[in-house]
This record gives structure tokens, C-alpha cells and sequence, in this order.
């Protein structure tokens, strides 16, 4: 195990000393957004319509917006849908199905978001961090640490206005809706819980106090956060969790997730087998294949041991990542024959495998790399 290891924080709390956004519709449930609006002497039966316009229309404009008073629109989308982000630089791949926005938050924070449309869904990779405070040896977004934490509405933003595009009609295969969202952008989402686990209620919330989405059509990674795994399996949202494995030993985790030194692999592994007998949800384990560091077939072997543990039903499904290179890392894309072997070897011990599907390799795929690029 290395010894020259980062220092985790006692705590993964919102960082102290930084200027929050402005509050927005999708910060509050229905009675909070009432509240807003009359402690801003507006009439609290208004929210409902801003809702409907920006859950519902997707619109934030107050001109479009023909269905309020003239003389108090403008006030009622400033006290409640005020300006979160802006876009500014957007990359495609695919055949202008994968799109990649880089946006900038109030305070300069740089943060990224992914749409990628497939023939039978479409999904939205959104960030819940500035940054990120892990320190995984292998993402290009922990090599800056951590900015801030991100506001419940400045995710639930990417989510809509990933749905504005797909509206738009501009994406390959004409106008559609955003169905599934994972949370596996920049940050830890567990890290910032309340406002992960309250984006998820706003994505799920029937309309139009919210997008209506399925809980299922939702995944939220970790690293492996326990408490905050066993914590979210009581919320009573059946959303899907993954858990960022990477290495079924801990001498390997360690070096690769250095917050495995804080819960071990075993510990890790129990959480989200508790989450899945809470859920009735089948968890999926992440695991992103690096060339000669973690892809040896005893590691396939060990995994399928450590999983197999756990769970007298099929409870979890591997999801092997080929790597997305970072320029001058020593991590790299594991061989195919490897990947293979791998893949032989776990469904061999009867664990469910796929290799995911890759995206965006002409563009700066991995999380961080085009902010890092700003």
C-alpha cells in the first residue's frame, strides 16, 4: 500500500467560506417555492405555473410565459428561476449524438455535463460537484481536488436543459426526452448528499412539481461512502446505486480509491448489498479496466468471490468501463483479450458482466478534461 497516501476529510460536508447560488424553484418542494414567493410579497399560487413552465415547457423566459401577469413576470422568474449557469463551450461526437457542455456557474466554477442519445433511451451524465475531494488516482477530475459543492437546482439544471435540447429537435433522431440520468459526472455525489438526494426527488416528483421521471431510470454513484450508502437505502427512493469498485483487494483500492483506507473493500461491498436488499434494486459495480494494474484474471477471480459473498439472488451486475485515458497519466485502456478473459471469468462465478458501451472517444471524454482544458 502506498504510503504517501492524500488525507480524507473527517467529514464530507458543503466547504465553508463560499457564497452560495441564488435559491431557484428547484432548490424547494411545492410549499417551499409558496414561501419564496409571498417572503418576496408575490403570490404564493404562482409557483405552480412557474413550475408547469419550467419542469413542464422547460422554459425559464418570462416572456413565454403569456399565462402570468405582465406587470409581475419579470419579478416572479427573478425571485424564483434566476440564471444558474451558462454554457460555454459544447463538444460533439458520434455523429451528433454524444454532446458534452462545459458550463460556467455564478461564481466561475467550471463543471461539465454529457447527453448521449442511444436508439432506445437517452441519457444525461450530470455533475454534483466543482471539483472533487476523493482523490482517485485515475480521474481527471480529482487531480484538482475540490471547488464547491453543487446547489440541489444547478443539477436538476443540466437535467432540463439536457431536455431542452433534445426538444429542440437537434440531436440525430428528432425531437425527445431525456429518460435515464446517472449521476457519474464531476464530484462524489454522496459527498453532497442533500443536495443530490434532493435533485433526485426533483427529478422523480410528479409533474409539474417536478420532471416525473422514474426512481428507476435514476443512478447515483460512489466511491463508497457507507454511511451515506446506508442512508440513502432509507429514503424510500428506489433509484439505482453504483458503486465505483475498481479492485477487489484493498491493498490495490487503496492506492486506486483512497477512501477505501476509511471502509475496506468487504465493508464497501456489505453497504450496497444492504442497499439492494433495502431497495429490492440491483446494484451495479463499476469497475474501470487499467492495462496491467487491475485487469489480472485472479483479480476477475477475487471479485467474483467478494460479490459472491454476499446475497442468495442475482444482486448486483458488473459494468466494466474501458478507461478514458487522461494525457500523461500512467493509466491506460486495458487490452481487449483481457477485458474478455475478465468478462469469462466473472460469469463464470455467475456474476452478471457487461462491458459499457464507449462514448465521446474523439472528444475530452473523461470527466474534468475540458474544464481542466479551461
Amino acid at each position: 500500500m502506498s504510503e504517501n497516501l492524500p488525507l480524507l476529510p473527517l467529514v464530507f460536508d458543503e466547504p465553508r467560506g463560499r457564497k452560495k447560488p441564488p435559491p431557484h424553484l428547484a432548490d424547494f418542494d411545492e410549499a417551499g417555492r409558496k414561501e419564496l414567493l409571498v417572503k418576496a410579497g408575490l403570490p404564493g399560487f404562482r409557483a405552480k405555473q412557474l413550475s408547469n413552465h419550467y419542469f413542464a415547457r422547460l422554459t425559464n423566459d418570462a416572456a413565454d410565459m403569456t399565462d402570468l401577469p405582465a406587470g409581475q413576470r419579470d419579478e416572479l422568474v427573478a425571485t424564483l428561476l434566476p440564471t444558474l449557469m451558462d454554457g460555454i463551450r459544447v463538444q460533439t461526437a458520434d455523429k451528433g449524438t454524444t454532446v458534452k457542455t462545459l458550463w460556467k456557474l455564478f461564481d466561475g466554477a467550471l463543471v461539465e455535463s454529457v447527453l448521449m442519445r442511444y436508439k432506445t433511451r437517452t441519457t444525461v451524465c450530470v455533475s454534483s460537484q466543482a471539483g472533487c475531494g476523493m482523490a482517485c488516482s485515475f480521474c481527471a477530475t480529482g487531480m484538482g481536488g475540490l471547488q464547491r459543492n453543487m446547489s440541489t437546482a444547478e443539477i436538476v439544471e443540466q437535467v432540463v436543459s439536457a431536455n431542452r435540447t433534445m426538444a429542440s429537435g437537434d440531436i440525430p433522431g428528432g425531437p425527445g426526452r431525456v429518460s435515464n440520468v446517472v449521476f457519474m459526472g464531476m464530484g462524489e455525489p454522496l459527498a453532497n448528499y442533500k443536495a443530490v438526494v434532493g435533485a433526485v426527488r426533483r427529478l422523480t416528483d410528479p409533474a409539474p412539481a417536478g420532471l416525473g421521471m422514474s426512481a428507476r431510470h435514476v443512478t447515483v454513484s460512489t466511491v463508497g461512502l457507507v454511511p451515506r450508502i446506508l442512508q440513502l437505502a432509507e429514503e424510500g427512493i428506489p433509484c439505482t446505486l453504483a458503486l465505483s469498485l475498481h479492485a477487489p483487494d484493498d491493498e490495490l483500492r487503496s492506492e486506486l480509491v483512497p477512501v477505501n483506507t476509511r471502509w475496506s473493500v468487504d465493508q464497501t461491498v456489505e453497504a450496497a448489498w444492504t442497499y439492494a436488499k433495502t431497495t429490492k434494486r440491483r446494484v451495479s459495480i463499476e469497475y474501470a479496466m487499467m492495462r496491467d494494474i487491475n485487469d489480472q484474471a485472479w483479480r476477475a477471480d477475487l471479485l467474483g468471490d467478494v460479490l459472491n459473498k454476499f446475497g442468495d439472488w442475482p444482486w448486483v451486475h458488473v459494468n466494466l468501463i474501458p478507461l478514458n485515458e487522461i494525457p500523461g497519466s500512467k493509466y491506460t485502456r486495458s487490452r481487449d483479450e483481457d477485458t474478455d478473459e475478465f468478462v469469462r471469468r466473472l460469469e463464470a462465478k455467475g456474476i452478471s458482466t457487461t462491458v459499457r458501451d464507449t462514448r465521446g472517444d474523439e472528444i475530452d471524454a473523461a470527466c474534468g478534461q475540458l474544464a481542466a482544458s479551461e
